[in-house]
């Protein structure tokens, strides 16, 4: 299958669910990471444009570790808007990984990139199959791929669905959040705290919702013409 991560920022699809894309990564499955924004306002002692090169550079290098190719939008950082623009660059990111099954942002999260994102997905990944919305890349040929909503920070606002088992795969994970290591000494300034706080504690809180050591949280997409089955999902069966 071909399975495509959909993230606002360069490190979201790693925090939220490298683990998973880890386990699909040893299924053999092709990954894709779709990255929105670069991430061109996360540091406090580099230039814009220096931090989103660098910030382009981790996303390669993280992508890397589980074999992903990187699709990357080159939106500014905290400024993706719904627009028609936006919406195209989406839709040709979906027909160029031409995905199974879809990852993406809960559309009520505590940041507007976030949100965006994942709303602009739900809306309009079916709209890569219309051939009259030209992008450019053909027309999608597949089902309309479900679409299952990732964590939140500290998953708050959100309600899991169903849960993948990372236990095998967290270190992996953690390999691939620390490619990004510009956003270290940024997360402490801004939050007080390193960015690898985001991993171990919520992924053992999932786990204990999901009887194991450690999980990842989704809900899927409700919306007509989407088949919805754990089969999609990496370890179910």
């Amino acid at each position: 299958m071909n399975i495509l991560f959909v993230g606002a920022h360069p490190d979201d699809i790693e925090i939220y669910c490298g683990g998973t894309a880890a386990r699909y990564a040893a299924e053999g499955h092709k990954l894709f990471f779709c990255v929105a924004t670069n991430g061109n306002i996360g540091s406090s002692t580099h230039g814009r444009e220096e931090i989103a090169a660098i910030r382009h550079r981790e996303a390669r290098s993280a992508a890397a570790v589980v074999g992903a190719e990187l699709i990357w939008l080159d939106f500014d950082d905290e400024f993706l808007l719904d627009t028609r623009e936006t919406r195209l660059k989406f839709i040709e990111a979906f027909r160029i990984a031409r995905p199974d099954v879809v990852f993406c942002h809960w559309i009520d999260d505590y940041n507007p990139d976030h949100s965006i994102s994942g709303r602009i997905v739900d809306d309009c990944i079916h709209m890569a199959k219309i051939p009259l919305i030209k992008t450019g890349s053909p027309a999608m040929d597949k089902k309309i791929p479900p679409v299952y909503f990732m964590d939140t920070a500290a998953g708050i606002n959100f309600a899991p669905e169903v849960f993948v088992d990372i236990t095998s795969t967290f270190e992996k994970k953690v390999e691939m959040v620390r490619q990004h290591a510009s956003q270290g000494k940024w997360m402490t300034d801004v939050f007080g705290y390193s960015l690898e706080a985001f991993l171990e504690v919520p992924s053992r809180f999932r786990g204990l919702q999901a009887s194991c050591p450690m999980a990842e949280a989704f809900r899927p997409s409700y919306r007509w013409g989407r088949m919805l089955t754990r089969h999609y999902l990496p370890g179910c069966q």
